[in-house]
């Protein structure tokens, strides 16, 4: 069910099975960062909840380095003129995306030219490397001399961050002993920028009061123009503010580039739109960072019209950086790059009311096209998460059934009728399990969840005491029907939200599955029968029956689109960075 260490376990008791040591796999420090964009918003009002910057639906964009070793040669008086062309698997057919440059007269190139791809975790992108000896100047590939091939999905590279396989001919045998090396890097900076700003002895800008003061924060933008990046809260009639800490992406704030000028402005709010000016500054983020909590930066706030006309002006009071920190945001990316593991579970429901496995109208029934409602959701789910467990061997579970040879009904069994090694060798080796065990076992009930819940929860614990981001569990809980222990279930996923796991339940057949969506606490906290709260949402559920007419990627995306999500979530709840992750 897990590795101790990175070791496998036994399926019934938390004890390592074989030794091993977690995966190396240093993280690299610019990762996907998520723009805040700046907004509309009402200045009195209230700030929001805090919560993670940015989108969670960020698409991050990975850079692939290319480099042969011992390419085919195939020139007569030279050695070959090596470059790279990478396709994208689109709708079944090979679509070109990019090229290298040529490397002239050299069998072991190492290209310039980088690929960038949009990276989606919930999608099975693949792709192929394919290599080509330069010998005219057309762009026709059939022009040139082919040099072999490699061909893997997206997901395979960033899991391991860098990759060395053979090349391929056509005809599948190796070209060779050409090699290719693909090494894989998140291309944006995750830095983000936390300040605490106060302000004293501000212009008072109102006939009977003080001011109303709030800050504006600019960058230079591309057309020369100052860009808004922020604006705080308003604090009403004070001329000596205390604004509430934000924090902003170092992108959106200087693009990253610490020395570059950003603009600060303060105003006096008004209720007609027409606020007045008090002044402004011009500083840098490396400036700012010499704030310390014990020691404030103390910056002039200036207007420019009145320092003109008065010989004697000072300024229009102090802004003051009470505290400027830079810290990284972590993606999900970051945490992949890093080496963290995702160990992947099946539980699948025997429970009588699934029906005879012989006759077509059981849910079990494999029909002419091999197929069934249980193992195109296994094929959907699996073949995405198998790409970032390095060694593919999966533990595969059943519930609700009378086992041989005593018909003792089973909540949580193996399979494979292994119970001390339930693993199965890849998304295929659970279909044939699968397959296998159906004749062997009787359909019985009850449909009890917490037993397979509680079981992957025990690995899931056991993982935390190495304190490092290296391991997460994702359990995949295939069902017909109601649950019978729904309060042992509740419970049980409750305590589970603490850990570093998360569940995903899809529904088959046409049954009433409220208490599914009961569990999925999307639009409520899930509580246990006790009263205690899920400390996150980690279920995540939906019914087969919304994807049966739609293709077969649709379920995937809608299954495992919350996920980076409650990864990261549950990293940062911790404070466990990347493995090897770098400094900010």
């Amino acid at each position: 069910m897990a590795r101790g260490g990175r070791g496998r376990a036994e399926l019934l008791s938390p004890q390592p099975r074989g030794s091993g040591s977690a995966r190396p796999g240093p993280a690299r420090p610019g990762e996907c960062q998520e723009l805040l964009s700046p907004g509309p918003m009402a200045y009195t009002a209230p700030p929001s909840p805090p919560g993670p910057v940015g989108s969670q639906y960020c698409v991050c964009k990975v850079e692939l380095s290319i480099c042969g070793q011992n390419l085919l040669d195939r020139d007569v008086t030279s050695k070959s003129d090596p470059f790279c062309v990478l396709f994208m698997e689109v709708n079944g057919k090979w679509v070109e995306l990019d090229r290298t440059e040529t490397a002239v007269n050299n069998l072991n190139p190492a290209f310039a030219k980088k690929f960038i791809i949009d990276y989606h975790f919930e999608e099975v992108q693949k792709l192929k490397f394919a290599l080509f000896d330069q010998d005219k100047s057309s762009t026709q590939l059939y022009e040139h001399d082919f040099l072999g091939e490699f061909s893997c999905t997206l997901g395979t590279i960033v899991s391991s961050k860098k990759i060395t396989r053979t090349l391929l001919l056509g005809n599948g045998k190796p070209a060779g002993k050409g090699m290719i090396t693909i090494a894989a890097q998140e291309l944006s900076d995750n830095r983000v920028i936390t300040l605490s700003m106060a302000g004293r002895k501000l212009d008072k800008k109102d006939l009977f009061g003080k001011s109303d003061p709030f800050l504006e924060f600019y960058k230079p933008g591309d057309d020369g123009k100052w860009m808004l990046v922020h604006r705080t809260e308003v604090i009403k009639y004070t001329l000596d503010p205390v604004w509430k800490p934000f924090t902003v992406p170092l992108v959106s704030l200087c693009d990253g580039e610490m020395e570059k000028m950003i603009k600060v402005v303060c105003y006096d709010y008004d209720s007609d739109g027409g606020h007045d000016f008090i002044g402004e500054f011009q500083t840098s983020v490396a400036r700012l960072c010499e704030a310390q909590d014990a020691s404030p930066l103390e910056l002039e706030c200036i207007n420019p019209k009145k320092q003109k006309k008065k010989k004697n002006y000072k300024n229009s009071g102090i802004i003051i950086v009470k505290s400027c920190k830079i810290t990284r945001d972590f993606s999900f990316l970051d945490y992949i790059l890093g080496g963290c593991q995702l160990m992947f579970t099946v539980g699948i429901d025997f429970t009588a009311s699934n029906g005879n496995p012989q006759e077509p109208s059981s849910l079990h029934y494999i029909n002419p096209l091999g197929t069934n409602e249980y193992l195109s959701a296994i094929w959907a789910v699996g073949q995405i998460i198998q790409d970032y467990d390095s060694d593919k061997m999966f533990p595969a579970l059943g519930f609700g059934a009378q086992l041989p040879p005593d018909w003792k009904v089973s909540h949580e069994f193996a399979i494979n009728f292994n119970p001390r090694n339930p693993f199965c060798s890849g998304v295929e080796g659970i279909v044939q399990a699968y397959s296998a065990c159906l004749p062997h076992i009787r359909f019985y009930g009850p449909t009890n969840f917490s037993p397979i819940i509680n079981h992957v929860a025990r690995f899931a614990a056991q993982a935390t005491q190495q304190e490092t981001a290296s391991q997460y569990f994702i359990l995949l809980i295939i069902t017909d029907g109601v649950i019978s222990d729904m309060d042992e279930t509740r419970h049980a996923v409750v305590q589970a939200s603490k850990l570093p796991m998360s569940i995903i339940i899809v529904g088959v057949g046409n049954a009433d599955f409220a208490a599914m969506e009961f569990l999925d606490g999307d639009s409520r906290v899930l509580r246990s029968h006790t009263g205690e709260e899920a400390v996150r949402d980690i279920v995540q559920f939906v019914p087969f029956r919304n994807f049966r007419n739609v293709p077969k990627e649709t379920l995937a995306k809608a299954v495992l689109a919350e996920l980076p999500q409650q990864v990261v979530q549950y990293f940062k709840h911790q404070n466990l960075p990347p493995i090897n992750s770098e400094p900010a």
